[in-house]
C-alpha cells in the first residue's frame, strides 16, 4: 500500500475543534507542517503522518490528553465527510456500517486492511463483536479513541438501547480514564487482544435514512468518484509525481533521489514504473510540460519565472523543451492563454 492518507475535511474537522479549544491555528499548522491550502477542499488528501501529528500537537497545545475521544464524541462524520453523510442515508445501521467499510478510506486510510473490511462482524457466544482490523493501533491509538467514541455517541440518535455495550482496547489506560467511562457508558477493557465493540444485535436493523433514496444514490455516485481518484493516487507514478513537485523547481532531481525518498532501491523503482508503462524520464518530461502549461495559461508567472519553476535553470533550454512538447514557443502559448 502507497503511503496512507487521510480526508483533508477530516484533518480540518480536527484543525478547528483545537483552535475552539484555545490553540494557535497558524502554530497547530506550523507544528504539524501542514499547508493550510492542503485544508481548502475537503475532499483533497494529506499524509496519514501529518494528520498523527496534528492530533498530538493539538493535545498539546490544549493541555487536553483526552482530545482524539473529544473528536470522536463533539464532531459528526457527517460534518466533514461525505462518507457521514452516506451513512446518514442509509436505511439501516447493517447498511451504514457496509457503507463505511466500503467508502471508509476516503476519510482515512489505514495499513494493514487490504481487500477485507475494515471493521468486520462476528458471534462470540452469542454476543456481536465489531472488531477494528487496522495494523499496529497502538502506534496511534488516538484514531481508536476518536473512532469508537463516534460510533458510541452518534448512534444515540437513532435507537432506544446503547449501541455499545462493552469496549475492549489494545491499548494501555490511560490517565483520563473517566472520559472513557463518560463517553461510553460500558465497562472498558484495556491492553485487550483486539479493538472491538460489543454492541447489542437489535441495532443492525435499527433504520437511520435522515436523507430520502434519492440522496443516498446521488452521494453514492459521488464517492465512488472519488474512490476511484484516491486508488488512481495510489500509484507508483502518483507518489513519484508527489516527490517530484515539491523539489522541482531546484533542478536537483533523479531517479536515485525519488527512490530512496519512497524507500526503494533505483532498480526497484525502474521496474514498478514500467509495469505502469511508463519510464522515470518521461514522467518528468510530462510533468514538467503539465506544470508549464498551467503556469502560462494561468497568466502568474513570466516565461522566464516558468523555467525555473519546472527546474530549467537556463530560459533557451526551457524554451527548446516547450517547442518539443507544444509546437510552439512559450511566449507564443501565453499570449494565446491571455487572448493577446
Amino acid at each position: 500500500m502507497a503511503e496512507p492518507t487521510v480526508g483533508a475535511g477530516y484533518a480540518r474537522a480536527l484543525l478547528d475543534l483545537a483552535t475552539n479549544r484555545g490553540a494557535d491555528r497558524a502554530v497547530l499548522l506550523e507544528r504539524a507542517g501542514i499547508d493550510s491550502r492542503l485544508l481548502e477542499d475537503q475532499d483533497s488528501r494529506l499524509p496519514f503522518a501529518r494528520f498523527a501529528a496534528l492530533m498530538r500537537v493539538a493535545k498539546a497545545l490544549t493541555g487536553d490528553p483526552a482530545l482524539a475521544l473529544r473528536f470522536g464524541e463533539t464532531i459528526d462524520l457527517s460534518d466533514f465527510s461525505i462518507v457521514g453523510l452516506i451513512a446518514n442515508a442509509s436505511e439501516t445501521m447493517q447498511h451504514a456500517l457496509t457503507q463505511l467499510n466500503r467508502y471508509g478510506r476516503l476519510v482515512v486510510e489505514v495499513d494493514g486492511v487490504g481487500e477485507a473490511d475494515r471493521f468486520q462482524h462476528q458471534m462470540i457466544a452469542g454476543q456481536l463483536w465489531m472488531t477494528d482490523t487496522r495494523k499496529n493501533p497502538n502506534d496511534f491509538p488516538e484514531l481508536t479513541e476518536s473512532t469508537f467514541a463516534r460510533m458510541a455517541t452518534h448512534t444515540r440518535r437513532f435507537g432506544d438501547t446503547p449501541f455499545v455495550l462493552e469496549v475492549h482496547v489494545t491499548h494501555p489506560e490511560p490517565a483520563y480514564r473517566a472520559e472513557y467511562d463518560r463517553i461510553f457508558r460500558a465497562p472498558v477493557v484495556f491492553e485487550a487482544d483486539r479493538n472491538a465493540l460489543r454492541i447489542d444485535p437489535a441495532w443492525i436493523g435499527y433504520r437511520i435514512q435522515l436523507q430520502p433514496r434519492y440522496a443516498f444514490g446521488v452521494l453514492s455516485r459521488h464517492a465512488e468518484a472519488l474512490l476511484e481518484s484516491l486508488e488512481s493516487s495510489n500509484s507508483v507514478r502518483a507518489r513519484v509525481e508527489s516527490r517530484l513537485m515539491p523539489i522541482l523547481h531546484t533542478g536537483e532531481v533523479s531517479m536515485e533521489l525519488i527512490a530512496r525518498d519512497l524507500g526503494m532501491s533505483r532498480q526497484t523503482l525502474f521496474r514498478r514504473l514500467k509495469a505502469e508503462g511508463v519510464t522515470f524520464e518521461k514522467l518528468l518530461d510530462d510533468l514538467r510540460r503539465r506544470l508549464a502549461l498551467h503556469y502560462l495559461n494561468g497568466r502568474r508567472a513570466s516565461v522566464n519565472e516558468v523555467a525555473y519553476l519546472v527546474g530549467f535553470s537556463d530560459p533557451a533550454a526551457f524554451s527548446r523543451a516547450f517547442k518539443r512538447w507544444t509546437g510552439a514557443s512559450p511566449r507564443a502559448a501565453r499570449s494565446a492563454g491571455s487572448g493577446g
